[in-house]
């Protein structure tokens, strides 16, 4: 499987799957980041039949703003389409929220002071 790290040149590209539908709706069940990103954690470098269950580093929840969200690196696409139509699909059939967009890793220098 393809490592999601990217070189300074070329950025991780991601989009955030969040828990709203387009008319504000916080979407339902509670915990649909968690449950969707578990369908999803065979896909990992790691993956195999002797790991250990872990979410998969292209698709994994997080909470942003106090709303439930799935970040989807789009290495998926390559890695598997299918999968990556999956997750597309399931944002577009209930009607969430897709931002294009990438996470961006906490600043060291904030966490010492």
């Amino acid at each position: 499987m393809a490592d999601p790290k990217k070189t300074h040149s070329q950025p991780i590209k991601e989009f955030f799957i969040q828990g709203v539908t387009s008319d504000g709706r916080q979407f339902r069940p509670s915990d649909w980041a968690e449950r969707l990103c578990g369908a999803m954690s065979c896909f990992s470098p790691d993956g195999g039949r002797n790991s250990h269950l872990q979410y998969s580093p292209y698709v994994r929840p997080i909470l942003l703003n106090g709303v439930r969200s799935v970040v989807v690196n789009e290495a998926i696409r390559e890695i598997e389409p299918l999968a990556y139509h999956f997750v597309v699909s399931f944002a577009k059939d209930n009607d969430l929220q897709i931002i294009d967009a990438c996470l961006l890793p906490d600043d060291p220098e904030k966490k010492t002071k």
